[in-house]
């Protein structure tokens, strides 16, 4: 019998890992430049902290998870992103008595059930930042700014970063009513996919790649000429910083992630070398995800980055990782001749 791995997963040889190395060592580095504190988690988790932490109603809660009963009877999903397991273990470890402000990295294996192309894989290895404690427009730009240099030191310059606000959750709420009111005249025209996130996530019809369902959002109301005084000039001073640092940024109404726990910023990084999958990391605030897990208020923001898609994009623009690391010293054993 032949044996091969399972579908959406990558062996990564002796002659590759290398790269790897290199990537997260540049990780690292910038992580500790920018003062981040490494965190690990366990690879797999309640299954209701997804249910609670990512939203029952998004595609990874959905669709794409992979969710056991153990021989206990619990329900146990093995990890599909990073945000809520380290929300989790700082509520649990109660990190928040130790300083007001935490700063936290993690480069750790990620499970989707989804279907594999280039660049997204069933398994695939995801860096990310999460900054807890701070409300402040600065900490947006400063994740932002994180990334970018970890791509840059990578050689992966040629990326737009992709910029929206969701708004507070009342002021999505008053937009997702304004956005089905637009849809309701559409609603025959719409994919399959769509009409089902009409009933239970219209904001998602926003990010829909379906030629048809993209001309009919074109001319919806934007989230953005919604948002009232405090998140527009949150807003507004992420963009200046963003300006001022000379960061390469689009608005785009249609940037809406799709996680549940995102309020005002979101963002993602995108490179026309990956295709259609085009974004090579992204994230946004949470300021209502520790509270909804059971915590005090506490804002935060996070980002997330797959490494499979840096290697793409790097490799593609000719970036060399360097060759393999080789012995300096050979010890050969000889006879007693």
């Amino acid at each position: 019998m032949n044996f091969r791995k399972p579908k959406g997963t990558k062996d990564i040889l002796p002659k590759d890992i290398h790269k790897w190395h290199y990537v997260e060592r540049v990780i690292r580095e910038v992580t500790e430049l920018f003062n981040f504190s490494e965190i690990r988690t366990p690879t797999f988790e309640y299954t209701d902290l997804f249910n609670r932490g990512v939203g029952s109603e998004t595609d990874i809660v959905g669709k794409e998870m992979y969710t056991f009963t153990d021989k206990s009877g619990d329900s146990i999903t093995l990890r599909p992103e990073g945000t809520a397991p380290v929300m989790r273990a700082f509520l649990e470890n109660s990190l928040i008595s130790e300083a007001p402000l935490h700063k936290l990295y993690y480069i750790t294996n990620m499970f989707r059930y989804e279907k594999p192309q280039a660049g997204r894989y069933r398994e695939h290895t995801q860096f990310g930042g999460e900054i807890l404690g701070s409300g402040s427009y600065m900490t947006d730009v400063e994740l932002i700014l994180l990334a970018k240099e970890v791509y840059n030191r990578c050689g992966i310059n040629n990326f737009k970063v992709k910029i929206n606000s969701i708004g507070k959750s009342e002021e999505r709420k008053n937009y997702i009513q304004q956005l089905k009111n637009y849809l309701s005249a559409y609603l025959n025209d719409l994919s399959d996919e769509s009409k089902r996130r009409f009933e239970t996530n219209a904001l998602r019809i926003l990010d829909s790649k379906d030629k048809n369902d993209r001309n009919i959002t074109e001319s919806a109301p934007k989230i953005i000429d919604t948002l009232g005084t405090e998140s527009k000039e949150r807003f507004d001073n992420v963009i200046n910083e963003l300006t001022k640092l000379n960061v390469n940024y689009e608005i785009d109404f249609r940037l809406v992630r799709g996680l549940d726990y995102y309020t005002d910023t979101t963002f993602e990084f995108i490179s026309q070398e990956l295709g259609s999958q085009d974004a090579i990391g992204g994230g946004g605030r949470y300021d209502g995800l520790i509270e909804q897990l059971g915590g005090k208020p506490c804002p935060g923001v996070g980002f997330g980055s797959g490494i499979e898609r840096i290697l793409i994009v790097a490799e593609k623009n000719g970036f060399t990782f360097g060759e393999p690391a080789k012995p300096l010293i050979y010890f050969i054993a000889l006879d007693d001749r």
